[in-house]
């Protein structure tokens, strides 16, 4: 009898020890993840990024770009999009702490002009940007001063974008400064291109404002007007500013923002891989996987 009470003793401290051991080994370790396999919860992330950006097909692209990159470096992003007015007042006021969407110095140079004093010009993030009016190559001038000649092919229309966008502030300069018979026709990015796609199919007359680096110029054959009063200026940059104290506050998302820069060739390829089907997400993670050398300088490794 003593010999069997022992027996049952040594079981219950076995089982005991056995709950422990069990415990010991999993209580640091989440549910459904091996002891030492890296955890992604939101705790273990290196901070939050939220960027602020445009409609348009290139800030699209480049801006879920930088979000992979962000992602991929252990942040979480948060990505919010507005018409520019609006975003670089976000910036000004510290609501986003970043974008990569700043056409300067003249497409976007009168919301820097308003809101520039309280907000960090970080760098270029892509040069040789440009802005202007164009036209299918098949149309037959070449200068804004000759638009009024043939306005009736172009049934006195400037198809636009999205009406806060400050290249359609620089239409309607132009529309007054050349005296032109046109009503700007304000849509969006998609919109616009759709219009286009349909002009060229049918070999009709269109003009629409339009930007490089763009799709649209690696799948239609198009030109842009001459400017001769530089009303759309002359190259561009794309920017990257940041809200003010960004800098001392994340330092290691400013240092990932100093860093992005990449060429033209590169925003129309995502540009490019969406028009043709992708998901923008799609597209974006592609670039990525494609260009490893250049993600990982970005990111600093």
């Amino acid at each position: 009898m003593f010999e069997k009470k022992i027996n049952f003793l040594t079981a219950g401290i076995v089982v005991l020890l056995s709950f422990i051991l069990i415990a010991g080994c999993t209580g640091n370790t989440p549910s459904g993840q091996t002891p030492g396999e890296a955890t992604t919860s939101a705790e273990q992330t290196l901070g939050d990024v939220k960027i602020g950006y445009v409609l348009w097909d290139s800030e699209i692209a480049s801006t879920n770009v930088l979000k992979h990159i962000y992602e991929k470096a252990g942040y979480n992003v948060e990505l919010v999009a507005v018409d520019a007015g609006p975003l670089y007042q976000a910036i000004s006021d510290g609501n986003v702490d970043l974008t990569i969407s700043a056409w300067l110095p003249a497409t976007q140079g009168n919301y820097w002009e308003k809101y520039g004093d309280s907000i960090d010009l970080v760098g270029h993030n892509l040069d040789g940007a440009k802005i202007g009016l164009v036209v299918p190559a098949y149309v037959g001038i070449d200068s804004i001063d000759e638009m009024n000649s043939v306005a009736d092919k172009f049934n006195n229309v400037i198809t636009g974008i999205e009406p806060g966008a400050g290249m359609m502030s620089n239409t309607e300069d132009a529309v007054d400064k050349y005296g032109l018979d046109f009503t700007i026709l304000a849509s969006s990015s998609a919109g616009m291109t759709a219009e286009l796609t349909k002009a060229v199919k049918d070999e009709k007359w269109i003009v629409v404002t339009g930007w490089t680096p763009h799709w649209m110029f690696a799948r239609f054959d198009l030109k842009y007007l001459d400017d001769p009063k530089e009303v759309f200026g002359g190259e561009e940059y794309i920017g990257s500013l940041a809200r003010t104290g960004l800098k001392d506050e994340k330092p290691g998302v400013y240092a990932i923002l100093e860093r992005f820069y990449w060429l033209p060739s590169d925003m129309e390829s995502v540009m490019y891989d969406v028009e043709s089907g992708m998901s923008v997400d799609e597209a974006a993670a592609k670039w990525i996987s494609e260009n490893p050398g250049k993600v990982s300088g970005i990111i600093g490794e």
